[in-house]
């Protein structure tokens, strides 16, 4: 039975559940809770941009992308052990502030819908 999606899209989530695991063993990001929010493969799955999110202050958010930063060559060498890919793709952390850009919209749509 054929497979609906690309390989990219499946190794990316198979990268996706495999780094939230991993990230949760660095003793570095105890700033704020991370949340592994997505991640776009290249179609040849040589490079990743994972994106990221952090539930608290501006100050934790600072420090845990220095943290990831920091630790991404192991996060890379943890993969590669992980998933046993036959090359592991670069990767680039991305902050991800979707949510934080929702709750602006909301809290506008509701102050509109308040002075109606």
């Amino acid at each position: 039975m054929p497979l609906s999606y690309k390989r990219s899209v499946r190794v990316g989530e198979l990268i996706q559940q495999t780094v939230s695991e991993i990230i949760r063993e660095i003793r570095d990001l105890d700033s704020g809770l991370v949340t592994i929010m997505g991640v776009k493969l290249s179609d040849d799955l040589l490079s990743c941009r994972i994106y990221y999110s952090v539930f608290g202050s501006d100050e934790g958010k600072k420090k845990v992308g220095i943290a990831l930063k920091r630790n991404t060559k192991e996060i890379r060498r943890q993969i590669a052990i992980r998933l046993n890919l036959r090359r592991t793709p670069e990767i680039v952390f991305v902050y991800d502030d979707t949510n934080e850009n929702a709750d602006k919209v909301f809290s506008l749509l509701k102050k509109i819908e308040e002075e109606k």
